[in-house]
């Protein structure tokens, strides 16, 4: 049976899930948004192993993995039942090359004994289409190259050819290596360029980590989801994905299966300021970069929800019969069709993002005035719908209301603006932006309590509560103190609260009410806790949270309460963001430690 026991290799163009047997078992290709090439995760059609790769001892009784320190090398030891061994060693290189990074679409596995004469069976059998064909295969000397539709991979090993082919097993009597790719030649023999990935990406990751910024409790925590969140980002165009997959259900036949490959405005600003925490700025520089790009091409400064990694606006949603989904849990999908939904929060998302940038002296390049004038298009948009309905951050696909959340989102990105228009020495521009912060705080303070409730509500004029209400402080639109906001946080406990985890919302919605735990949700009332000295209780739901990551420290995007068991969408940046945010803001200081 599938779980999300899986750990995540990459570099930021490419990226893989592995299991605990050391099967990849998905892999979209030529982007993180691609056609997944591996798709055993969702049930691909065929015989079992159709849509994988895996390297498996015969006999295998079983396995251990663990990550290479401070690295995105992973490594899985395969017993069989005479005690022999094997280990696998997977990664995608990634290194500083000619004063640029290296991120090749490769993934490299190197397959060893290490104890006795074990026999390896390897199978590689990828798919097209979303699972719908298998390839054209064509043998070389040393390589094999599988024709998948537009694209075609090359396999290039040191191993032999015929028993990769017909999945015959062969005695491991030495290390063998395995990179599988574009369909390039290679420079030098397969041993020699695989060990070079080897050690040169060892040697970024560890440099990469020794340059974070850490606090002195849960390092580990912290750096495995700093390392995690790089990972779910494409370099190439600076867009970051929400999750690496699609269709994972937020709760078996929930019906809940949504494709998270894009790019949303509200989850990359929440991987770019956890990444900024800890002083990785690179992400937050490429994220500009791309949303220069779609701030350009909106004649107005409309912002839709989410984009594809390349700059797509239309990523149509359809599902996909090919695949039967995850434990047979459908439908599997493809596309978003929240890319049609009006989504106020974005423009609030893209200021917060932006805003590092106009203030950290030590990014080589400081925002100007002209990326200043670019974001307040996007200010506009703001002053313009902050009191007008839309879908919401949680994507209601059959109801439309003034959600709250929206709201303060249009107020952070004015009063953000009003800030970098002092910062640059444009006093009428930040009066301006400043006046209109003060219009929409007013107004979301009349339109969004409830008096009857001692509580801000979901929507303006409402009565139902969702988690997002537990941002307010962390905007900075309430202090941590303000009564309303205490009393806020109890409602929220009060109505969403259940142990130690919190629901997004109970309202019955498009699928009914929620099965699930959102793990996000439960880091937003860690962090009102926290701000609201309750910092105790906050580290015993800290606690919990950690005992429910998988055994390589990951999170997908929820947990089912009364099972504990992880559900949707993985790794899901939001809940990576949250283990991030959460072990800074429960820390002890250097100075107590040392």
């Amino acid at each position: 049976m599938q779980t999300l026991d899986l750990g995540v290799i990459g570099n930021s163009a490419v990226a893989a899930l592995i299991d605990p047997a050391g099967t990849l078992n998905w892999m979209c290709l030529p982007r993180l948004d691609g056609d997944p090439v591996f798709c055993a995760l969702l049930g691909p059609p065929g015989e079992p192993g159709e849509g994988a790769w895996s390297l498996r001892l015969c006999d295998q009784v079983s396995t251990s993995q663990r990550y290479q320190r401070n690295t995105a090398i992973l490594e899985t030891v395969l017993t069989d039942r005479d005690g022999n061994q094997a280990r696998i060693t997977d990664f995608a290189p990634r290194y500083r090359k000619n004063g640029r990074i290296f991120r090749g679409a490769t993934i490299t596995r190197i397959v060893e004994p290490i104890r006795g004469t074990p026999r390896l069976t390897v199978s590689l059998r990828p798919r097209q289409s979303y699972g719908a064909h298998p390839p054209e295969i064509s043998r070389g000397t040393n390589h094999v190259r599988y024709m998948l539709g537009d694209q075609t991979l090359r396999l290039t090993t040191d191993a032999p050819i015929e028993y990769v082919l017909s999945r015959t097993p062969f005695l491991l009597d030495g290390p063998h290596v395995f990179l599988l790719g574009p369909d390039e030649g290679l420079s030098d023999s397969a041993a020699t360029i695989a060990n070079m990935f080897l050690a040169e990406t060892r040697l970024y990751w560890l440099d990469w980590v020794r340059s974070l910024s850490l606090a002195a409790d849960f390092q580990d925590v912290v750096i495995r989801a700093a390392i995690t969140l790089k990972l779910c980002s494409n370099e190439e165009t600076g867009g970051i994905v929400a999750a690496l997959t699609t269709s994972i259900p937020e709760y078996g036949a929930s019906g809940r299966t949504w494709d998270y490959r894009y790019c949303w405005l509200r989850d990359s600003y929440f991987t770019v300021q956890a990444l900024n925490s800890l002083s990785a700025t690179r992400t937050m520089e490429n994220y500009l970069i791309y949303v220069s790009n779609l701030v350009a091409a909106s004649e107005d400064g409309y912002m839709q929800p989410l984009f594809g990694l390349g700059l797509e606006r239309k990523l149509d949603e359809q599902l996909v019969p090919t695949l039967g989904g995850y434990r047979g849990f459908g439908p599997a999908r493809c596309g978003n069709a929240a890319w049609t939904q009006v989504q106020n929060d974005g423009y609030g998302s893209i200021v917060l993002a932006a805003i590092q940038c106009f203030f950290d002296e030590r990014l080589p390049q400081l925002g100007g005035e002209h990326l200043f004038r670019q974001l307040e298009r996007l200010g506009e948009q703001a002053v313009a719908r902050w009191d007008r309905p839309d879908a919401g951050l949680w994507e209601f696909r059959n109801r439309s209301e003034v959600h709250t959340h929206s709201a303060l989102m249009c107020w952070a990105a004015c009063e953000r603006l009003g800030r970098i228009a002092a910062r640059l020495g444009l006093p009428d521009s930040a009066a301006r932006w400043s006046a209109a912060a003060s219009t929409i705080h007013e107004g979301i303070h009349r339109r969004a309590w409830n008096e009857a409730r001692q509580s801000f509500v979901a929507t303006f004029e409402g009565e139902d509560l969702d988690a997002s209400l537990l941002l307010m402080a962390q905007t900075g639109f309430v202090a941590p103190n303000d009564p309303r906001f205490l009393s806020t946080v109890a409602a929220c406990e009060a109505e969403l609260r259940f142990g130690n985890h919190v629901y997004r919302y109970r309202r019955p919605d498009d699928f009914g009410p929620p099965e699930t735990a959102f793990t996000a949700c439960t880091f937003w009332l860690i962090d009102a806790l926290v701000r609201t000295g309750r910092r105790e209780e906050a580290r015993h739901i800290f606690d919990d949270i950690l005992s429910r990551r998988n055994h390589l420290g990951l999170l997908s995007e929820g947990v089912h309460v009364e099972s504990g068991e992880l559900w949707g969408n993985f790794p899901q940046t939001y809940s990576m963001v949250g283990l991030i945010n959460s072990a800074i803001a429960l820390s002890r200081s250097w100075e107590e430690i040392l």
